[in-house]
């Protein structure tokens, strides 16, 4: 794997020496919100190089927008490409490459009506152009394209064009989720003259220049982008190690760094070269009880450890207050979030009550985590203290961290867990259903299946709100998820730097290059 480890790595990737990496039409401070040095509204303007950098992942990386696996994947395929819909900061669908989209009574077919767009190589995006993207991801052949399983509601024999600019998208089921799922990663529009991802043939602002997979992106504004094109000449994405990320953004060689840590966020505030941009409790961490096993098949259990997290302490220790406490359930704030459910609070009374009725008092467990994500190790050490106070014993016990995320699924009772941004239905689909594929917390019940399927297909918003509320208060009240934190999404700008939102991960104002622009 070859990622940048430090300053001098990223300086000889550059070609640059220290601190001569000048920006066309770069000034001086500022917010980098849109305003001004001084706190008056400026225009946005063109010009300049803007450098981002991003965690590696080597020769894995990829600019196949529909095997894209890692973060640095995704922006650079957002870059190059756009989705017919994408999530807005509440994970619900907003348009893109369809400018509106509607269904039949029973959601088993959509009508998408497509903007007036113009791929990189000057043909216009067409229904067949759509349908061929959908025949791409389902390829069986294909076994990394990130959308197939969520997709497979599809059925492409009975898809077709309708005229010139409507696609009519056919469903072997209900669903009224799918705007949603095409918002979702792996689901971008390609041309249906593509072959080759090495020449990607998109509607992206950005068309590509060179890439090297471990090493280099480099792309140019697209002036035909169907939604003005970007501000930036050219947009450059780049591996870095947390700690380069950080230097280069310090010392001038980069614009962006992505997914910083509190740490950095906190001596940054006294730094006037570079500014958090934070989107408030935009990702999820958990502690989760496998509810198909031994002792938390037994849901007084489950509800025993949750009423034992002191969730505020958690979040101020292992997060440095960057964040929000949680609920046990996924999605604070996104919509299908079902507000109206209590805060639990701390009751060691109560915990211990319930411990002694099904004889956990005193015994030993072990929490099984890894260094795999910031945080893990922490949360679950803190955890296993505040166990202690009513007469549980946790013992804390570390994996590898490349392969944690696959060894949680069959390793340990207890697990470390977290999620980014996605839709409520998404997490539900991936993670809480009797054949999810990342179903950490061991919950399997036919009951909730069942009710997942009718919520989905229900078209009637209102009665989907509810039926999806009714689902999540089940995993509040009966589920193996502790979720106990919801961290702040930190990434960061140079102080030269206009236009970066603070959007959750996943969603279409993050890394969102193409409305940046260089005070």
């Amino acid at each position: 794997m070859s990622i940048l480890r430090n300053r001098r790595d990223f300086l000889a990737l550059t070609g640059a020496a220290a601190g001569a990496l000048a920006l066309a039409g770069c000034g001086g401070g500022g917010s980098g919100d849109g305003g001004a040095a001084g706190g008056g509204k400026a225009e946005p303007r063109r010009g300049g190089r803007f450098r981002a950098l991003f965690t590696g992942g080597g020769e894995l990386e990829t600019i196949d927008p529909h095997a894209e696996a890692l973060a640095i994947d995704m922006a650079r395929t957002k870059a190059l490409f756009d989705r017919l819909v994408d999530l807005d900061a509440d994970m619900a669908p907003v348009p893109r490459l369809a400018a509106k989209w509607e269904s039949n009574a029973d959601a088993t077919v959509w009508r998408f009506t497509l903007r007036e767009a113009l791929f990189h190589d000057g043909k216009k995006l067409t229904p067949e152009d759509v349908l061929f993207s959908f025949g791409r991801i389902l390829d069986p052949k294909a076994t990394d394209h990130f959308a197939q399983g969520m997709l497979s509601v599809i059925d492409l024999k009975k898809s077709r064009g309708v005229g010139g600019n409507t696609v009519e998208i056919a469903l072997s089921r209900p669903s009224a989720e799918l705007p949603a799922l095409l918002g979702t990663l792996g689901t971008a529009v390609v041309s249906a003259r593509y072959r080759d991802p090495a020449r990607p043939v998109g509607t992206g602002a950005f068309r590509l220049k060179s890439f090297r997979a471990g090493r280099s992106f480099v792309a140019e504004r697209f002036d035909d982008h169907w939604d003005g094109g970007a501000y930036v000449d050219e947009l450059h994405i780049l591996s870095a190690d947390a700690d380069a990320r950080g230097n280069a953004l310090r010392g001038g060689q980069a614009e962006y760094g992505y997914e910083m840590t509190p740490t950095f966020a906190r001596t940054a505030a006294a730094d006037t070269s570079v500014r958090i941009v934070a989107a408030r409790g935009s990702t999820a961490h958990a502690i989760v009880m496998k509810c198909d096993q031994e002792p938390f098949d037994d849901p007084d259990v489950t509800l025993a450890f949750k009423l034992l997290a002191d969730r505020e302490k958690l979040v101020e220790v292992v997060l440095a207050g960057r964040g929000v406490v949680g609920n046990d359930m996924f999605g604070k704030g996104y919509q299908y979030y079902p507000e109206d459910i209590p805060q639990r609070k701390r009751d060691v009374a109560e915990a211990r009550a319930l411990l002694k009725k099904t004889g956990m008092l005193n015994r030993t467990l072990s929490i099984y985590t890894s260094s795999a994500a910031t945080g893990f190790v922490e949360a679950a050490t803190l955890f296993a203290e505040q166990a202690a106070d009513a007469g549980l014993r946790i013992k804390v016990t570390t994996g590898s961290s490349e392969t944690y995320f696959k060894d949680q699924l069959t390793k340990g009772v207890l697990g470390s867990h977290r999620s980014g941004a996605m839709s409520i239905p998404t997490y539900l689909n991936d993670r809480l259903l009797t054949t999810s594929a990342f179903n950490a917390s061991g919950w399997r019940r036919k009951d909730f299946d069942a009710a997942f399927a009718k919520a989905r297909a229900t078209t009637d918003e209102g009665e989907r709100t509810r039926l999806y509320g009714q689902l999540q208060r089940t995993v509040h009240d009966e589920g193996g998820l502790l979720m106990w934190g919801h961290p702040d999404w930190l990434n960061a700008v140079s102080s030269r730097v206009r236009g970066v939102e603070a959007a959750p991960p996943n969603t279409l104002d993050s890394a969102r290059f193409d409305k940046v622009w260089l005070a």
